[in-house]
């Protein structure tokens, strides 16, 4: 094994601006995260959005002019934080909200190869004075349809997916090229010891040595995966004559069992 040369700075910066930073440094103290700053791959600063405010009692948060349920979070702490930490700039401020663009690997592949510092802003409760985005223009990404109490969670699944994809934290980067949506397909299959397991087998193909056999056999199988899972996404995908062949193949099986029903 070659050991990975000494690192005097990190290859990627991130700073998580939040009111929960107990939510968020257990999690960077984990598998591949913890890996990567350990390796000096990623460096990741977690800044208390309360520490920025000017009130007594560190409070960042207030009632919607207008009435309705719910608090609003200032806009003058996070002013405050943005002008402490100018002269660090610059940044690629990210605002975790629903209604941002949708996450996705490709973003995730873009973000990795960012040289500017990432700044995840967290919004809670029920969101940020509009003022913030006006000012700052933040990039606006969302995970889902779905409503989280808060931008910690998704701040830090996308730490984790662009983490990943920085050169060297992984062992292996060939496990990078065969892991699902990197080529719009869901990945193969996986199988370890022991060989039966449930009543079912290992594959006969998977132990026959036959790397040919073996690539073919997951592929097909990606494909199945997908057409059953996710089917949409082999809309957007350019099938290459193999994949096209393959797919002909499930479709005509699929086919055939719903006959047999």
């Amino acid at each position: 094994m070659i050991d990975e040369p000494e690192r005097s700075s990190s290859d990627m910066k991130a700073k998580i601006v939040t009111l929960f930073p107990e939510m968020i440094r257990p999690v960077l103290r984990q598998s591949i995260l913890k890996r990567a700053i350990e390796g000096k791959f990623l460096e990741v600063e977690v800044l208390d959005l309360r520490d920025f405010s000017r009130n007594k009692h560190c409070q960042v948060d207030d009632a919607p002019y207008g009435g309705g349920a719910g608090m609003v979070i200032s806009s003058e702490p996070v002013f405050e934080l943005f002008e402490s930490i100018k002269s660090e700039a610059p940044f690629r401020t990210i605002l975790l909200s629903p209604g941002g663009r949708p996450f996705n690997q490709n973003m995730a592949e873009a973000l990795s190869r960012e040289t500017k510092c990432l700044l995840f802003l967290c919004g809670h409760y029920e969101g940020i004075d509009e003022r913030v985005r006006v000012a700052l223009q933040p990039e606006e990404i969302s995970v889902g349809d779905y409503i989280l109490t808060g931008g910690e969670l998704p701040a830090l699944i996308l730490l984790d997916a662009i983490t990943r994809l920085i050169p060297g934290v992984l062992g292996d980067q060939e496990s990078l090229k065969e892991e699902s949506f990197n080529a719009d397909l869901l990945e193969y299959p996986h199988y370890t010891r022991p060989f039966e397991s449930g009543g079912i087998k290992v594959p006969a193909v998977l132990l026959s040595g036959n790397h040919e056999e073996i690539r073919r056999w997951r592929l097909k199988e990606s494909l199945r995966k997908t057409l059953e899972q996710r089917p949409e996404l082999l809309e957007q995908k350019e099938l290459t004559p193999e994949e096209k062949s393959f797919l002909d193949e499930l479709k005509l099986e699929k086919t055939s069992d719903l006959k047999r029903v």
